[in-house]
């Protein structure tokens, strides 16, 4: 994989890794990590609700206004 940044981006990350004492990689690495625990799929339960719920929206609206 080949990660193409602005040179501002490539710049602040410089300057990111140099402030922690870290390798640009490993800042970066992190990012992602981060990026990917607050907006990544958790489970393939996710990936089959976001196709199933949609298919069977009409099924589950009508079973929502039965009462006992």
């Amino acid at each position: 994989m080949t990660l193409r940044l602005s040179a501002a981006q490539s710049e602040a990350l410089r300057i990111q890794a140099r402030a922690e004492g870290a390798s640009m990689q490993d800042v970066a690495k992190r990012a992602v990590s981060e990026y990917l625990d607050h907006h990544g799929r958790t489970t393939p339960l996710d990936l089959v609700l976001d196709t199933e719920i949609p298919r069977y929206a009409d099924a589950l609206a009508e079973l929502a206004r039965w009462t006992d």
